[in-house]
């Protein structure tokens, strides 16, 4: 069975608080319990993280090497700001799918820019948690 990691990065802990009318009002709870029932649904075994902090996020990549075979990341705002979380994705070469809730595209401009999305094997965008559904199945071959 296939292990992947799914980070989430800053303020995805106040999901169904922040800006409902971007990100809808499920809170991260029914997040992490949507992923890992798709990861069952999949026959994969999925484990969520969830950090404010960059290093932290770091630190959970560099963890993964040896371990899991995929992220799922939405690396949140450090998608358009972090070298760090694309330099440790690059360094333990697992194969990554970024993931957004919101359209970045159609937002303000500075989120348009992804430093994730030069190492990512597909980056998914607009779906809601949908996407983290679409993003398991890239790595469960369904």
């Amino acid at each position: 069975m296939k292990k992947i990691l799914v980070i989430n990065g800053p303020n995805l802990n106040l999901l169904g608080l922040r800006e409902p009318a971007i990100y809808g009002n499920r809170d991260y709870k029914a997040l992490e319990a949507f992923v890992l029932e798709s990861g069952l649904d999949l026959s994969l075994q999925v484990e969520c993280f969830q950090s404010n902090h960059e290093g932290a996020i770091v630190d959970k990549i560099q963890q993964a090497y040896g371990v899991f075979d995929g992220i799922v990341i939405n690396p949140a705002a450090y998608t358009h700001t972090s070298v760090a979380i694309l330099d440790a994705l690059k360094a333990v070469a697992i194969p990554t799918v970024e993931v957004h809730l919101s359209d970045v595209d159609s937002r303000e401009e500075f989120r348009r820019h992804s430093f994730v999305s030069l190492y990512a094997k597909k980056v998914i965008k607009g779906k809601g948690f949908d996407g983290y559904r679409e993003a398991l199945e890239y790595f469960s071959g369904k």
